[in-house]
């Protein structure tokens, strides 16, 4: 029996674990201003309190973690973390969240290492566009890198894409043909508020479920959802290699299916990305007999998880911007 379990009946096998919050892009809608170190801030988890954390959350019933940033590629170690993951008892699922500038360096190391899925940020496929959006001009080393991906065997490779009124949202017929001949998954996010973007926000959000309409008037078929999925209502058509998934925060029922926690850079439980508090787990990674403790606390906060978040109220918590916990 998992003791991942939260008293609105949710299970969790599932860790997003930030693993850095530096980043090098400064896309419009997470970091405009590029990333800036605070003084005084905590380091990040070294690699043997990550593996303690993910020998602890793999005995209570973790199956699968993604390791994100900030943008993870930035730690030396990256290659060592993979490993640990992949090696951690109990663990099915190793997943990587990243901006892709690397990949067509060190996917293959990764996917040596033990990596089993990959995300990669593409937010168009107009390189102006990209430029635009990200502050950088890497589109082309960026889908260089995919296909080097989709020849290394990875179980599944997807693209994320945040939606954006007025600025990607005309990219819909681009994708189309990308993914005809692609066994990809472009996910297409629904602009979240946070702590920072509020004005952003107001000016660029765009509702998922137009674009849901546009798939389903164009013969797209919703697919059912696995135990183990992330958010993205997932759409598939006869004509095309590759599928869509769409992840609409603001739908009605976006929290029933959560099936995730989140750990930040530093070592703190985020029971939700838009929670008001976190749980500080690093002094519990100190030596290999906390791991008990380490469970007992873990389904303890798990009494405390809310049904839903509170994005309708306007209340987006400690998340400042995603890059400060993976998204």
């Amino acid at each position: 029996m998992s003791l991942l379990a939260d008293r609105h009946g949710r299970t969790f096998p599932y860790l997003r674990l930030s693993v850095i919050e530096a980043c090098n892009f400064s896309c419009s809608y997470c970091l405009p201003d590029g990333y800036r170190a605070m003084s005084g801030r905590p380091k990040n988890l070294e690699l043997d309190e990550i593996a303690r954390l993910l020998r602890a959350f793999a005995a209570a019933g973790m199956r699968k973690v993604r390791i994100t940033g900030g943008e993870p590629s930035l730690r030396r170690d990256l290659t060592a973390i993979i490993d640990v993951a992949a090696s951690t008892p109990g663990v099915e699922k190793v997943a990587l969240t990243t901006n892709g500038t690397v990949l067509h360096k060190r996917v293959r190391e990764w996917a040596a290492a033990g990596l089993t899925a990959l995300n990669v940020s593409v937010d168009t496929l107009d390189r102006l566009t990209f430029e635009r959006i990200t502050g950088q001009d890497r589109l082309d080393d960026i889908l260089s890198g995919i296909e080097i991906a989709l020849d290394c065997g990875l179980q599944a490779v997807k693209l994320n894409a945040v939606l954006l009124r007025g600025l990607n949202d005309d990219q819909l017929p681009a994708w189309l043909d990308y993914l005809r001949d692609r066994p990809v998954s472009v996910r297409f996010i629904e602009l979240m508020q946070t702590g920072d973007n509020r004005e952003y926000f107001r000016q660029h959000h765009l509702r998922a479920e137009a674009l849901e309409t546009q798939l389903i008037e164009g013969g797209w078929q919703l697919r059912p959802r696995a135990a183990d999925a992330g958010p993205a209502r997932e759409y598939a058509h006869p004509d095309h290699a590759g599928t869509i998934g769409v992840i609409a925060p603001y739908s009605r029922d976006f929290c029933a299916a959560c099936n995730r926690l989140r750990v930040t850079s530093t070592g703190d439980l985020r029971l939700c990305l838009f929670g008001e508090f976190g749980v500080p787990l690093r002094p519990l990674l100190q030596r290999d007999d906390q791991s008990t403790e380490l469970q007992h606390v873990l389904a303890t906060q798990l009494g405390l998880k809310k049904a839903t978040h509170a994005l309708h109220a306007g209340q987006t918590g400690l998340t400042p911007h995603l890059a400060s916990i993976g998204g």
